[in-house]
């Protein structure tokens, strides 16, 4: 089995930082990517930073240059560094892994359970 463990997020003020951890473990045979998304209330999920393998990363429109993703590929962790937060990014943020597992070679989409970020005005 493959499971996503999520650390951080919490509340801050709006211009605050916060960062977010994601450690991917189980029975995995390689990761593509890793990355971040996230859900307001009565909104769709959303992509918010994701990095592949070799290191390439894409951000939302909405988060470039306040926000970073990094990686360890050795520790199949991805970080997200959020800073000069805004109250529109409250939202659960979910980690993604898109991976292989040792018993499929199939590439699977992974989620970690989600963790609050609330920015108050």
């Amino acid at each position: 089995q493959v499971q996503l463990v999520e650390s951080g997020g919490g509340l801050v003020q709006a211009g605050g930082s916060l960062r977010l951890s994601c450690a991917a473990s189980g029975s995995i045979r390689s990761i593509n990517a890793m990355g971040w998304y996230r859900q307001a209330p009565g909104k769709q999920r959303e992509l918010v930073a994701r990095i592949t393998s070799d290191g390439s990363t894409n951000y939302a429109d909405s988060v470039k240059g306040r926000f970073t993703v990094s990686r360890d590929n050795a520790k199949n962790t991805v970080d997200l560094q959020m800073n000069s937060l805004k109250p529109e990014d409250t939202a659960v943020y979910y980690c993604n892994a898109e991976l292989r597992p040792y018993y499929d070679s199939r590439l699977y989409f992974y989620w970690g359970q989600g963790t609050q970020v609330t920015v108050s005005s």
